[in-house]
């Protein structure tokens, strides 16, 4: 199982690792990733390689299914680093934060309307969220308000840990409906926006996130589209 670098620190831009494996599409696994895998909405990483004088472009990082191991996928069809191979990684950062600060926007957004979430995606400059609800949200201008006053607070945004059972305990910690938290990897990762006693929201997730909203920056709130009967997709964006 690849050590999974970006979920001990989040902000770690470059580092060293071994190359554990390559697969028949041409991927390449590591014995530890800084690159955070596709998943729960938020896009792979993209970065670079390099290895006795050679360097390779990371298209994106996905996470093999069979193995659970975490796969760079080359930009272009070029000659790997051989098994067993030390090479040095290094993200694309702006790339990386700007997810991050889309991704902590979308736990913000998940609090400003507090329905049950049924979608998302994120990329670098705006995400969005699905809900289950049947009709749009009325006051466009005091959702985009209350969006900034949790970015202005600068709140910390921290992590914890539960226990499967924990989690069955506490449904209501559960936001979205489509995805469930990962099972069967150990303790489940909890994201904490706010101070423990009293969080602005607390929620399962594996994504990387910023240390304080106030890294978000300002916000702007895009789209609001009917998918469905009882759907509204929203849209926020990064105004920077």
């Amino acid at each position: 199982m690849t050590r999974e670098l970006y979920r001990e620190d989040s902000y770690l831009r470059d580092a060293k690792a071994r190359v554990a494996a390559l697969t028949p599409e041409g991927g390449i696994i590591l014995d530890s990733s800084l690159f955070y895998p596709t998943g729960g909405g938020q896009p792979g990483d993209s970065g670079w390689i390099s290895w006795d004088n050679q360097q390779l472009s990371i298209a994106t990082t996905v996470r093999d299914r069979d193995t659970g191991g975490i796969v760079l996928v080359p930009a272009e069809p070029r000659a790997l680093p051989p098994v067993g191979a030390y090479v040095t990684q290094e993200l694309d950062w702006d790339r990386r934060h700007k997810h991050m600060r889309v991704h902590t926007a979308l736990h913000l957004l998940s609090v400003v309307i507090p329905e049950a979430v049924t979608g998302g995606q994120i990329s670098a400059t705006h995400g969005r969220l699905d809900f289950n609800m049947p009709d749009a949200p009325q006051d466009r201008e005091a959702l985009e308000d209350l969006l900034n006053h949790y970015v202005s607070l600068d709140a910390k945004v921290s992590e914890d840990w539960i226990t499967e059972e924990e989690l069955d305990d506490a449904p209501e910690l559960v936001k979205t409906m489509s995805v469930a938290p990962p099972r069967g990897r150990g303790d489940i990762r909890l994201v904490r926006i706010g101070e423990a006693t009293a969080p602005i929201d607390l929620q399962p997730c594996g994504g990387t996130h910023v240390a304080r909203t106030g890294e978000i920056g300002a916000l702007r709130l895009g789209k609001i589209e009917k998918k469905g009967r009882l759907n509204r997709r929203v849209y926020v964006h990064l105004d920077a």
